[in-house]
C-alpha cells in the first residue's frame, strides 16, 4: 500500500486542546444567565476542541422508585438539563459514580437513554458490565478521542454484572473494588480474631456459599479479611487485616476490577487518537487532601496502560495534579456545579433519615440537612471553589495545563448558589494557591499568572 508522507489530516498535527472539570451536580438550567463572569467561562468552554465533565445527576422524570441506597441526596436533574450542559460546550459526559444506581437498575438505563436522546455520549454505566466498561468515541476535528469512567466508591448493588451466554447481565456502573488493609500489633491482631470468631463472622467465612470457600482471599496466621459482614455504605470493598509491628492504613485495588477497565484503556488506545479516563473516588489518604493509594496506583496503571489523562472527582474538592510519563493526573477536580439542595423531590426515606415525617416537603429536607450540618458542603468554601482545567498538546506532547479559576456562590441563598462564574480576588487567589500546595508534594509546579495556574512541561 502506498505511504504518503504529505500531511492529509488536520489530526496529524498532534494539537490539541481540552477543557476538563470536575462533578456537575445540576438541577436547574443555566443558558438565560450574562454575567461576564460566568460567559467568559463559557467562551473558555468552548474555545477547547473538547470539553469534559462528570456528570453526577441522574436525568430522568422520576420514571422509576429509589433504592435504599443512596448516601445523601437522591441525584435527579430535568433531562432538558443535558441541553444546557451542551450550550455551555460539553460534549462527552462520564457517569459511573456512588450514585449511579440511587434510583436502581432501571434508571440506569433511563439515565442512558435521556442522554442519547439529547446525543450526549456517555462512559462508565451499561446494561451491563461489558457495556459500562467500554470506550464511548467522539469525532472531533483534531482527532478521535475516546472516554472512560469508573467508580471506586458506592454500595455493592449498584456494581453492573458480567453478561454470559445465557443470562443478561446486571444494569449499574464501572466500579473498581478496593481493599482496606489495617495493619495491628499482635495483641490487637489476636483480639480482632476473637471477636470476629465470637460475633460468628469466622464461621460464616468458612460456610460453603461464601466468598472465601468460593477462591476469595485466604486468612493466614499473619492475616485475616472481613468482607461483606459489616453492612456499609461501601460494603462493596472489604476489609483486611495485617500483623506488623506498627498501626497504619493501605489501600489497593481490586486486582480483578482493575486489569478489566485497563484492558479497555489498552483497547480505546488503539481505535483513538486521544483516550480520557474519568474516575470517581471519595476516598483519601493520610489527609482529606491527600488521595487514597488505591487511586494513585488506578491513575498510573491507567497511563500505562495508554491513557493521555486521568480525571478525578469525588471527594467534593481540587486536590493536587501529577504529571506522569508526560501525562495530566488531576487527583480530584472540585464541584463545578453544586445544585443538590434544589433537587425537586426527595424520598421519604431521606427525610426519615432527617428525622422529618410525612407532611414534610422538599425544602425542609434541605433547611434541616443544612442545619444538621457541621463539617460538609455548606460551611466549608473549599466546596465552592475549583477550576477548570484546560490542557493543551503540541504535536502530540502535553505542553501546558492552565487552571481557571472558579467561585459557586458560597454562603448565598439556595436558589443561586451552585453555578459556575470565573473566580476572582480572594476566591481565585485560594483557588491557585490550594493547587500549588497540594501538587507539590507531586513534584508539579504550578506558576500563578494573571489569576490562572499555570504548569509548563
Amino acid at each position: 500500500m502506498q505511504s504518503y508522507e504529505r500531511t492529509v489530516y488536520e489530526s496529524e498535527s498532534g494539537d490539541l486542546a481540552l477543557a476538563l472539570a470536575g462533578e456537575c451536580l445540576i438541577s436547574r438550567g443555566v443558558s438565560v444567565y450574562r454575567e461576564p463572569d460566568f460567559l467568559k467561562l463559557v467562551d473558555l468552554i468552548h474555545g477547547a476542541d473538547l470539553a469534559v465533565t462528570h456528570a453526577e445527576m441522574l436525568f430522568h422524570n422520576y420514571e422509576d422508585a429509589p433504592t435504599h441506597l443512596s448516601g445523601g441526596t437522591y441525584m435527579r436533574s430535568d433531562p432538558r438539563n443535558i441541553k444546557e450542559l451542551q450550550w455551555m460546550g460539553f460534549k462527552m459526559l462520564s457517569t459511573a459514580s456512588n450514585h449511579s444506581y440511587d434510583f436502581g437498575e432501571n434508571a440506569v438505563l433511563t439515565n442512558i437513554d435521556y442522554l442519547d436522546e439529547y446525543n450526549m455520549p456517555q462512559a462508565g454505566s451499561g446494561r451491563n458490565l461489558a457495556e459500562a466498561r467500554a470506550p464511548r468515541y467522539l469525532e472531533t476535528p483534531k482527532g478521535r478521542v475516546a472516554l472512560l469512567s469508573a467508580t471506586t466508591s458506592g454500595p455493592a448493588g449498584g456494581r453492573a454484572g458480567e453478561q454470559r451466554r445465557d443470562v443478561q447481565g446486571r444494569p449499574g456502573a464501572n466500579y473498581i473494588r478496593h481493599t482496606t488493609e489495617y495493619v495491628v500489633d499482635r495483641p490487637t491482631f489476636d483480639a480482632l480474631k476473637q471477636v470476629s470468631e465470637a460475633l460468628g463472622f469466622e464461621q460464616q467465612k468458612r460456610d460453603k456459599s461464601s466468598v472465601f470457600a468460593a477462591g476469595g482471599p485466604v486468612d493466614t496466621d499473619t492475616e485475616f479479611h472481613l468482607t461483606g459482614l459489616f453492612p456499609s455504605y461501601d460494603s462493596i470493598n472489604h476489609v483486611k487485616f495485617t500483623l506488623g509491628e506498627s498501626v497504619e492504613r493501605h489501600t489497593s485495588p481490586n486486582w480483578d476490577d482493575l486489569e478489566g477497565t485497563l484492558q479497555r484503556v489498552r483497547d480505546a488506545r488503539r481505535m483513538a487518537q486521544w483516550v480520557v479516563i474519568s474516575v470517581h473516588s471519595h476516598e483519601s489518604g493520610a489527609t482529606h487532601d491527600d488521595p487514597s493509594e488505591h487511586l494513585m496506583t488506578i491513575a498510573h496503571a491507567c497511563i500505562d496502560a495508554g491513557a493521555d489523562v486521568f480525571l478525578g472527582h469525588g471527594p467534593h474538592q481540587d486536590r493536587g495534579i501529577e504529571i506522569y510519563n508526560g501525562k495530566p493526573i488531576f487527583y480530584a477536580l472540585g464541584d463545578f456545579f453544586l445544585q443538590n439542595d434544589t433537587v425537586l423531590l426527595m424520598p421519604h426515606d431521606n427525610l426519615v433519615r432527617q428525622g422529618l415525617g410525612w407532611e414534610a416537603t422538599p425544602a425542609d429536607f434541605y433547611d434541616k440537612r443544612s442545619a444538621n450540618d457541621t463539617t460538609g458542603q455548606t460551611v466549608q468554601p473549599i466546596r465552592w471553589q475549583t477550576a477548570l482545567a484546560r490542557t493543551t498538546w503540541r504535536k502530540g506532547e502535553l505542553a501546558e495545563v492552565r487552571l481557571n479559576p472558579v467561585d459557586l456562590g458560597y454562603g448565598k441563598a439556595r436558589s443561586e448558589r451552585g453555578r459556575p462564574v470565573l473566580a476572582q480576588g480572594e476566591v481565585a487567589q485560594e483557588v491557585l494557591e490550594r493547587f500549588q500546595r497540594l501538587s507539590a508534594p507531586f513534584g508539579t509546579t504550578v506558576e500563578l499568572e494573571d489569576s490562572v495556574g499555570v504548569i509548563r512541561l
